[in-house]
């Protein structure tokens, strides 16, 4: 089933701006058909690589890292390696910034605590004061 720009941009969330930029940079894993008017036409499969794409970005995936697994995708069979080897740096670097999530996290949920705790007892006033300074 073809499909337009604007219906991929909806069925995406990305922009058509962002939709033809993808394609400049090289972050599409196949190049996009165009119709007798020229117009891009889109397949399902472009559709679901979009998505991988877009997760790709939101987990931290640099955009050079996205293009070289493009490239390997467009290149066909035989680079599955590599390719395999991408994504699990990738995902070691995912897995880390979530451990460091969770460390950042566990501080917060400390000091919403200490914070919740003074404060219901009324004795938040100066709870944290930069040194030297002075809170009325």
């Amino acid at each position: 089933m073809d499909l337009s720009i604007g219906e991929v941009a909806r069925r995406t969330g990305l922009s058509v701006h962002t939709l033809r930029l993808y394609e400049r940079e090289g972050l599409v894993a196949s190049p996009v058909a165009r119709n007798a008017s020229g117009r891009r036409v889109y397949r399902e499969a472009d559709v679901e690589w979009l998505r991988y794409c877009t997760r790709f970005r939101a987990s931290g995936m640099p955009p050079e890292e996205i293009r070289r697994f493009a490239a390997l995708v467009r290149q066909g069979r035989g680079n599955e390696p590599e390719r395999l080897a991408l994504l699990r740096e990738h995902e070691e670097r995912v897995r880390a910034r979530i451990a460091e999530l969770r460390e950042s996290l566990a501080v917060i949920r400390h000091k919403v605590g200490v914070y919740e705790e003074h404060v219901a007892e009324g004795r938040a006033a100066g709870l944290w004061e930069p040194a030297g300074s002075t809170v009325e």
